[in-house]
């Protein structure tokens, strides 16, 4: 009889593990159009979770173990939902105490007690469960955890990184995991922004990392990652890739605003078609070019046009053109020109890292080794096709001759909308 309530115990402890990955399966993949709907369906699924670890009799709860993982259990099924529940840190201390080797206890105590707000607090729970053993769920949630905290803190680029090397150390604990690449590609994401938005090898890093992390097929139903590298890919300039990854993010999760920036990308792909086209008359253009002013570059440079780029970085290369116009739309980082060089011909220019009073319409320009790319593609019927330069430092600029000063750089943080 006693071995047959055991196999009992055993078997609805097994049921309530289940019912309670279930619950978080619910809340990291479900995303209707009304939120309220998956709030409803999460308590819903928490109640019947509950329920069925209630129904395991009390005294097959009674060494510390049992009693362990049931705390634990209850308090992972009440932190399912995004409020701060003070019964779920209960619970949740209890397990601990119980079994302070319970890795899982301690990420879902350090989840509950980051909403909360207490973030040191936090940081103690994940810090003290790796100091029993490497976990790559706690190593994740840690980098997470550090990139929230960087959003207050003055040496945010400092504690960025910290949060890229944990996420490096999750990766070698498993090198299949998709959440833990996923994790990388948003810690080398937030670095961009935080410094500035200009250091574009962070954001070949993140594309990297999220690609590695769409080879795991779980997370394919993970509308953030869509979302996020559809971010990198505005950023790196590849416009399609970009369109069809927030489309994605928007299909999965309507919540993620993916649809709004498909316009805002369509509104300035629009523009800068519009400005292209109306051009300023040839006879004007010629004149306009011919007063480009001869500029003194180090030897090292040789001048060319736009014409004779290559794809990618430009090296020893400097172009002379003019501004036409400076182009607005709406997102902060890059600042976008039309400009037209000496064999007339009319390119964009983006320039991330710099102020936006730098350069003004009617300046000349000289570009020092600009990263070049023919833009040719088509989204839903309309064709898209202009070549675009891009400087990521200031110092790859001068204006009417002279070097942009120090004091005009971007130093502040840019943040976007991403899950970092």
């Amino acid at each position: 009889m006693g071995s047959r309530s055991q196999g009992e115990e055993v078997d609805t402890m097994a049921k309530a593990i289940t019912a309670a990955d279930d619950l978080y399966n619910i809340r990291d993949t479900y995303f209707p159009a009304n939120p309220d709907e998956k709030i409803s369906k999460l308590r819903t699924e928490s109640d019947l979770a509950l329920k069925l670890l209630d129904s395991i009799p009390s005294e097959q709860r009674k060494s510390p173990m049992q009693r362990a993982t049931y705390e634990y259990l209850r308090g992972k099924i009440l932190d399912a939902f995004p409020d701060y529940r003070k019964e779920a840190e209960d619970h949740l201390s209890k397990a601990v105490k119980l079994n302070p080797s319970l890795a899982d206890a301690w990420l879902c105590l350090g989840n509950c007690i980051w909403k909360k707000g207490d973030l040191p607090s936090a940081k103690n729970c994940f810090t003290l469960a790796l100091s029993k053993g490497p976990n790559k769920s706690i190593l994740c949630q840690l980098s997470m955890l550090e990139r929230r905290m960087a959003q207050g803190a003055e040496n945010k680029a400092e504690i960025v990184e910290e949060s890229i090397q944990h996420a490096k150390e999750a990766i070698t604990l498993d090198v299949k995991d998709g959440n833990s690449w996923y994790n990388l590609g948003n810690a080398c994401l937030t670095s961009f922004f935080v410094t500035g938005a200009w250091d574009h090898t962070k954001l070949l890093q993140s594309l990297k990392a999220y690609q590695h992390a769409e080879k795991d097929e779980k997370m394919k139903s993970n509308p953030d990652l869509f979302f996020n590298c559809a971010t990198v890919n505005k950023y790196l300039e590849n416009y399609d890739s970009a369109l069809s990854g927030f489309e994605a993010a928007a299909l999965k999760d309507p919540g993620l605003n993916g649809g709004e920036e498909v316009q805002k990308m369509l509104n300035l792909l629009d523009k800068l078609e519009s400005l292209l086209k109306g051009q300023i008359k040839a006879k004007r253009l010629a004149s306009l070019a011919s007063e480009l002013p001869a500029v003194n570059l180090n030897s090292s440079y040789k001048r060319t046009t736009v014409d004779c780029l290559s794809e990618g970085l430009n090296k020893t290369v400097a172009i002379l053109g003019k501004v036409l116009f400076f182009v607005k739309h709406e997102n902060v980082a890059p600042l976008y020109y039309l400009v037209f060089d000496s064999n007339q011909i009319c390119f964009v220019l983006s320039v991330y890292g710099i102020r936006n009073d730098a350069i003004k319409e009617g300046d000349h320009l000289t570009l020092l080794e600009p990263h070049y790319r023919y833009v040719d593609f088509s989204w839903k019927g309309k064709h898209y096709q202009f070549r675009s330069t891009r400087v990521d430092f200031l110092e790859q600029v001068l204006v009417n001759g002279k070097a942009v000063s120090h004091h005009q750089a971007v130093r502040t943080s840019i943040y976007a909308q991403h899950k970092p």
